[in-house]
């Protein structure tokens, strides 16, 4: 395992965390598969910005 450190947060936000886990999960898996699904959602919210500012997009409801 890694180097592992502690991050200070209130019993509240803790709890929180704790609803987006599974069974044996730890903080550390939870936040890391939180932080990758904003990030893929994010670069998609990007990708589709780019596509809607060039000419050649075209929206599947135009079609």
């Amino acid at each position: 395992m890694s180097d592992v450190t502690t991050i200070p947060v209130t019993k509240e936000v803790r709890d929180r965390l704790k609803l987006y886990g599974k069974k044996g999960e730890t903080y550390s898996n939870i936040l890391n598969r939180l932080m990758d699904e904003i990030s893929y959602e994010i670069f998609m919210e990007r990708q589709y910005k780019k596509l809607e500012e060039t000419d050649k997009f075209v929206s599947l409801d135009d079609i």
